[in-house]
């Protein structure tokens, strides 16, 4: 038997940030994001020996180790090794040889939540093995765990929720890890809309989100007004974006995400960059109203929302950039998983 699970990488469109602590434990945070169809995949297929196999097939790494009740982490596939440990710590997986195979349809560090997502499929897959009764609520939360706790990730909240859950969702966040999802009830039309006319760009960079993020979360600690005050504001912008989609006020989407641009520049350092900057002014000069990067900045996917068609002068501008137009749709499931 194999047992394979996906989950739905996401799309921020407004609040980035105030889900990371030590914000959300003072402020309280807001996200509202949306999944897409780009996975992270992954599937384990017991084998006849004394082995544990794992296996990065996008980036062609591979290791084998006797089997062991606890990997080595070492710098190698340590999201796989993080989920294994954990799962084996908190179950008790049986004393069988199997391999752990993943794939994800954007990279590393491309801000879509790429390695939250892995992790949740990852956890997804051993459910299925194992028949455990995880809720989305437990599978994020495991995969926040493995992330933030055992693997000493730097990052933030929402990533996990998105990839569990799936759909458009405005999340809030708390001190003591509390995260409440409200999946939005949008009408059909204004998604077709919002989806029809949201360029998704793939910068043909990538970044280490961690080193931002712990920026952004100094910044707090240091009690510095001018970021703190940007998480305001982005917060505040998660309020603006989820009445404009659930109300169908989609023509103000544009100025929302330039709203939000401007203010997460204002987070840390590094965020943004001087080919971002060209690439989002490259953008508006085309006809798109606003846009954002996507994730931590730095690099990876920006968004531009392009009213009235300008999407194919948008996308025209951008292929000077070197980078790609990723299609995409909407989806309003998470983490999914079976056997065969």
């Amino acid at each position: 038997m194999i047992y394979r699970s996906k989950a739905p990488l996401r799309i921020g469109l407004a609040g980035g940030g105030t889900d990371v602590s030590p914000y959300c434990d003072l402020y309280g945070g807001a996200i509202l994001n949306a999944t897409v169809s780009l996975y992270a995949y992954a599937n384990i297929e017991p084998i006849a020996e004394n082995a544990i196999i794992l296996h990065a097939i996008d980036r062609k790494e591979e290791q084998r180790f006797e089997w062991n009740a606890a990997l080595s982490i070492d710098g190698k596939l340590d999201l796989l090794k993080g989920a294994y440990n954990h799962i084996q710590r908190v179950f008790a997986l049986p004393l069988t040889g199997f391999k752990l195979s993943t794939f994800v349809d954007a990279p590393a560090g491309s801000g879509l939540g790429t390695s939250s997502t892995l992790v949740v499929a990852i956890i997804g897959a051993f459910a299925e093995m194992l028949r455990l009764p995880l809720g989305e609520y437990d599978v994020a939360q495991m995969a926040y765990i493995i992330e933030r706790s055992d693997l000493k990730m730097a990052g933030g909240r929402q990533d996990q929720y998105a990839a569990a859950f799936g759909g458009v969702n405005y999340m809030e966040f708390f001190a003591e890890d509390k995260v409440i999802v409200n999946p939005l009830r949008i009408k059909q039309q204004y998604l077709f809309e919002l989806e029809n006319n949201l360029v998704l760009y793939y910068t043909a960079t990538s970044r280490e989100s961690a080193k931002i993020i712990e920026v952004q979360s100094k910044n707090v600690t240091d009690k510095k007004n001018k970021p703190i005050e940007a998480m305001h504001q982005l917060k505040l912008q998660a309020q603006m974006m989820k009445e404009a989609l659930l109300k169908g006020r989609v023509h103000e989407i544009g100025e929302i995400l330039d709203f939000g641009f401007r203010q997460k520049k204002q987070m840390a350092e590094g965020i943004s960059n001087t080919l971002m900057e060209e690439i989002y002014e490259a953008a508006k000069k085309a006809g798109a109203t606003g846009g954002k990067i996507s994730g931590a900045g730095g690099g990876g996917f920006m968004i531009f929302y392009c009213p009235d068609n300008t999407k194919f002068k948008v996308m025209d501008a951008l292929s000077n950039f070197g980078g790609i137009c990723k299609n995409y749709q909407f989806v309003d499931h998470g983490m999914t998983s079976w056997t065969i």
